[in-house]
């Protein structure tokens, strides 16, 4: 079989790394990824389509005779493309543009929220500044306020004080992010320690698909401004069995049940973040496509075909399909970023070293990346993402560090304390393991 995965980033590398591994592509079967990075020309034939244009993305489908899509970031979902797929044929790993509002649209994911009861923030859904200035008064500080729409992972803040807020809401509505700020969330601010859930479903079998804990501040110790992630480890620990089984009956499965009544069923990846609160989980927000980076920690631990598994829910019989798999093991990433994100990033810094940073066991999955003359550079904000397998976080940590610290990346940066706190639970409760590097 043919296989076609769209995107560019860390998480589409560390897919395709796992892709090419898939009996799929047994007997001559090729994995084409558009665009693709330099990390995915390793794995797989990097091609030049317009995923904007569907029916270049579904006529090339067509030529190549690809049997599966597999659509990596949330933009081409919430536009659409998994629909125009569908309409051509192909079987696609990925939701409906009215399934993808569970994404695109945080007002609509709070209303769901509000229906099927399941436990979320308190909030209120704005469409114009004034509203939200008159609705921020029912709110105590501090308080979150989003842009309703995709923003990139920029358009949340946690408003410390009411001008902060008030600014917030001002650059929503004075249109910093597009279109995504045509409306605005405000949301109760939650205490508790943040985790991710993951669960795969064809839109009536729902299956977990593994957890774990992303670091969104720039900064060591968890300072500066949220990025997109500066790493992440899985699994989540902090995700009992317990939890995770209550994550499934009081938050997934409402979800699920809910968007097949409203007759647009969800197939794909439903990615939960949580606030672990002592009311117990409450949903943050949906995304409705892997993490990034908590899908190349996902993928570290994979153990199952996920060639076979992304069918099987693209194809509707997850029902008859044997539950992924994932090793004990930990998994860690570290995001080696440029200098100035998440502000302005500088762009075009050689980036070199790998092959040594990977002798020790680990992958380096290509975030943003480019070709110059021949020459690898760092083309983005999040540029590489260094990741590491061990019996315990602490070792999957230390093999990470170590394989940053191989590289030679004079204008990144990283936090050097990814999993620390893990780290220090592992040390309370006895689960250390020797470190082997």
């Amino acid at each position: 079989m043919n296989i076609l995965l769209i995107g560019s980033g860390g998480r589409e590398h560390a897919l395709a790394w796992r892709l090419a591994q898939s009996r799929l592509l047994d007997g001559g079967g090729n994995l084409f990824a558009a665009p693709g990075n330099p990390g995915t020309a390793k794995h797989a034939a990097n091609v030049v389509v317009d995923v904007t244009d569907h029916a270049a993305v579904v006529a090339f489908c067509a030529i190549q005779a690809i049997g599966l899509v597999v659509i990596g970031p949330e933009a081409p979902l919430v536009d659409g493309l998994a629909d125009s797929l569908r309409a051509g044929g192909v079987a696609v790993f990925g939701p409906s543009a009215a399934a993808a509002q569970l994404e695109g649209s945080k007002g609509f994911t709070k209303d769901l929220c509000t229906r099927a009861n399941i436990p979320t923030a308190a909030y209120a859904r704005v469409a114009s500044e004034a509203e939200a200035i008159a609705a921020l008064a029912g709110f105590t500080i501090p308080v979150v306020i989003k842009a309703d729409g995709l923003a990139a992972g920029k358009g949340v803040t946690v408003a410390m004080d009411r001008a902060e807020a008030e600014a917030a809401l001002r650059d929503i509505f004075a249109g910093r992010f597009g279109e995504a700020g045509a409306e605005a969330v405000i949301e109760e601010f939650m205490v508790g320690e943040e985790a991710s859930f993951f669960a795969l479903t064809d839109g009536a079998t729902i299956v977990p698909f593994g957890s774990a804990q992303d670091h969104k501040r720039v900064g060591d110790g968890d300072t500066g401004p949220n990025t997109g992630g500066m790493g992440a480890y899985s699994p989540a620990r902090v995700l009992t069995p317990a939890l995770e089984a209550e994550v499934m009956t009081r938050i997934i499965a409402p979800t699920v049940r809910a968007m097949a009544d409203a007759g647009t069923p969800f197939s794909g990846v439903l990615y939960a973040g949580l606030m672990l609160t002592d009311a117990g989980p409450r949903l943050i927000e949906y995304n409705a496509r892997f993490g990034d980076p908590e899908c190349q920690v996902l993928m570290m631990r994979l153990a199952s075909d996920l060639g076979e598994v992304l069918l099987a829910c693209a194809e509707n019989r997850l029902g008859t399909f044997e539950a992924p798999r994932f090793a004990d093991d930990t998994a860690l990433s570290v995001v080696m970023a440029a200098r100035g994100y998440p502000g302005t990033p500088d762009k075009g810094g050689r980036v070199g070293g790998i092959d040594v940073a990977e002798a020790g066991g680990g992958i380096v999955f290509h975030a943003g990346t480019a070709l110059e003359s021949g020459a690898l550079v760092a083309n983005g904000g999040r540029v590489l993402n260094v990741t590491a397998l061990g019996g315990s976080v602490r070792e999957a940590q230390a093999k990470a560090y170590a394989a940053v610290d191989a590289l030679d990346f004079p204008g990144g940066f990283c936090r050097r304390d990814i999993g620390a706190k893990e780290v220090a639970r592992e040390s309370l409760s006895g689960r250390l393991s020797p470190l082997r590097l």
